[in-house]
């Protein structure tokens, strides 16, 4: 795999990443608790609020494991932080907002490096129980 390789699932996950271990650092430094990462439902809560759609379990894994392979992410169990490399990415794309992040990290991972292959699964059982939090946290209005 050579840098052009991205495809629009991993810039999709690697953004929802980026908000939902911001939205979970905001979280905790207001709480006074440890920064932790991102939980899976909250990445899948980002996902959805950038596309209108929960990814599958196999987008999701083939995605995290893409990213963390190319050292943009940090996977431990289920929780997921953007590593320094994904920071740096992150930083310095072009401004273009929300609406168009997804696209514009695209561009900007296929200019930067190639995926990677990190050894990760993510197994039905985890995925589900995301899923359910997630949606309990929906229907709450949380």
């Amino acid at each position: 795999m050579g840098a052009g390789d991205w495809q629009w699932n991993d810039a999709w996950i690697f953004v929802s990443a980026v908000i939902a271990e911001r939205l979970e650092r905001d979280r905790a430094l207001h709480a006074s608790l440890p920064v932790t990462g991102a939980g899976l439902a909250d990445v899948l809560a980002a996902a959805d609020f950038l596309h209108h759609a929960v990814p599958s379990r196999e987008e999701l894994e083939e995605s995290v494991r893409r990213l963390a392979g190319a050292g943009l992410l940090v996977v431990e169990d289920d929780l997921i932080e953007v590593a320094p490399a994904g920071e740096q990415l992150w930083r310095t794309r072009p401004f273009s907002g929300l609406s168009s992040a997804v696209m514009t990290l695209q561009a900007q991972l296929n200019r930067a490096s190639a995926p990677g292959d990190f050894d990760w699964t993510l197994d039905e059982q985890t995925y589900n129980t995301a899923v359910r939090e997630y949606s309990v946290r929906l229907a709450d209005g949380r």
